[in-house]
């Protein structure tokens, strides 16, 4: 895919090249994360929403990982 150039606005909005837009899958209403990779380089990619039903039921079985001795064991991963 060649380079494409967008105009920044004053209000700090600009274009994606519609080539950026289909090989990301863009569309109106996504979410994207920009990460700032340094040196002037930017990275940015599509973010799936969260599952918020999946994450309340995960989040209910992980109390029998909060002990000392798992902060012990799982120290430096």
């Amino acid at each position: 895919m060649m380079p494409r150039i967008a105009k920044m606005t004053a209000k700090g909005q600009t274009t994606i090249p519609k080539e950026i837009r289909l090989a990301l899958q863009i569309k109106p209403g996504d979410l994207l994360l920009w990460d700032n990779a340094g040196n002037g380089v930017a990275r940015i990619r599509r973010v799936q929403p969260a599952d918020n039903d999946y994450l309340s039921a995960l989040e209910g079985t992980l109390g029998e990982w909060s002990t000392q001795e798992d902060d012990e064991a799982y120290r430096g991963f």
